[in-house]
């Protein structure tokens, strides 16, 4: 079946998304997975993101949302977490400029005393259908956004992360299968694979574990806001199962990476793809 004809201007906001996103609102349940973890999502606003945070905060967590500019998701996401018991704590700015990545972690600590899980998750992407096409700028903002402010955000957290604690990292089935009209996107998440898998190596001795998710074509407003319209439309019908997923059908991997029962799992990466292998 496929999406409505539909167009949203870059981030792209979760009340114009037609039909409206799955994020667990009416199914998620919670059994204390994550009881008193002090956690972090960048992007938690909408999407991937919000789903992440409403899974968690029904698991116990208290989260901090950082996004970039869509308040009313970010408030809509925080009542989520509110609402099952648990502390919300939003931060807004762009992750492209290091000095708020190291700031993100900071209101984390402020707020919460450490950090127990990390979830870079925060991306940009854009469709060209030429190389020529791709402005300089925007590629630079495409790997500023999705691989360099990993980088800075993990090293300001690392040094209030206690033994146990955990890093998980959003790639993309992109990261093996590039699609070509998204090369920068696709780029930066073969890179994330890459940094989260030698990262979960050189934090090892400090008890740290580090995975990454690869989900497939996810419902989420990214979709409408940066690919062309007959693309919305057919989203997620090239995949096995013949169409796209939902948040909520992301989240609980995340819950299990972000959890003390994935105690020895760390270096890996878990397809969320409707079907398609990933390497």
């Amino acid at each position: 079946m496929n999406q409505p004809v539909q167009q949203q201007h870059s981030p792209g906001i979760e009340r114009e998304l037609k039909p409206a996103a799955d994020h667990g609102e009416h199914s998620y349940r919670g059994s204390g997975k994550l009881e008193g973890k002090a956690t972090v999502i960048t992007g938690g606003d909408s999407g991937i993101g919000r789903a992440v945070a409403l899974a968690f905060a029904r698991e116990g967590a208290d989260v901090v949302i950082a996004y970039l500019n869509e308040h009313e998701d970010a408030r809509e996401t925080a009542r989520l977490v509110e609402e099952a018991g648990r502390r919300a704590v939003l931060v807004p700015g762009d992750i492209s400029v290091a000095a708020h990545c190291r700031d993100i972690v900071q209101r984390a600590h402020d707020a919460f005393g450490r950090i127990d899980v990390l979830v870079n998750n925060a991306a940009f992407q854009m469709s060209h259908d030429s190389l020529e096409d791709i402005p300089d700028e925007e590629w630079e903002y495409t790997f500023k956004v999705n691989i360099t402010a990993m980088f800075h955000i993990c090293k300001a957290a690392v040094k209030h992360m206690p033994p146990g604690s955990s890093i998980i990292n959003t790639t993309s089935v992109n990261s093996d299968n590039p699609k070509p009209t998204l090369l920068a996107y696709a780029a930066t998440k073969g890179a994330i694979a890459n940094f989260s898998a030698g990262l979960a190596q050189l934090l090892a001795e400090k008890g740290i574990r580090v995975n990454s998710v690869a989900p497939g074509p996810i419902w989420t407003p990214l979709i409408p806001s940066t690919m062309p319209p007959d693309q919305v439309q057919s989203f997620g019908q090239q995949v096995p199962m013949k169409r796209p997923g939902q948040p909520a059908e992301v989240a609980p991997v995340y819950v299990l990476l972000a959890s003390d029962q994935a105690s020895y799992i760390s270096g890996a990466r878990i397809a969320v793809t409707g079907g398609t292998p990933i390497l």
